[in-house]
């Protein structure tokens, strides 16, 4: 089966950093477009980055562009998402996610990751 598990979540005060993991399984982690969404209490989950299924494109939303940084390593079938220079408002449930077509909906959850952003 296909598995997405996301880890590295936790408490940071504002400005601090964090990097996510997501380790793949029971899929070509190679061949698949990855994302990172997020979802605050009473908001809808919103896309954070994307990356290509090489690695050589990425995108982010306009909230995140400077402090985050969204990789891979298809060697490790594992995404990651480091982020820098916290803010409160990043306060939310991560999530990886996997496209079987590329630029595409995703297909698979992870479990979910609580990041939480306080002073």
């Amino acid at each position: 089966q296909v598995q997405l598990v996301e880890s590295g979540g936790g408490l940071v005060q504002p400005g601090g950093s964090l990097r996510l993991s997501c380790a793949a399984s029971g899929f070509l982690f190679s061949s698949s477009h990855m994302r990172w969404y997020r979802q605050a209490p009473g908001k809808e989950r919103d896309v954070v980055a994307g990356i290509s299924s090489t690695g050589a494109i990425t995108t982010y939303a306009d909230s995140v562009k400077g402090r985050f940084t969204i990789s891979r390593d298809n060697a490790k079938s594992t995404l990651y998402l480091q982020m820098n220079s916290l803010k409160p408002e990043d306060t939310a449930v991560y999530y990886c996610s996997a496209a079987w077509k590329s630029w595409g909906q995703p297909d698979n959850w992870g479990q979910g990751t609580q990041v939480t952003v306080s002073s």
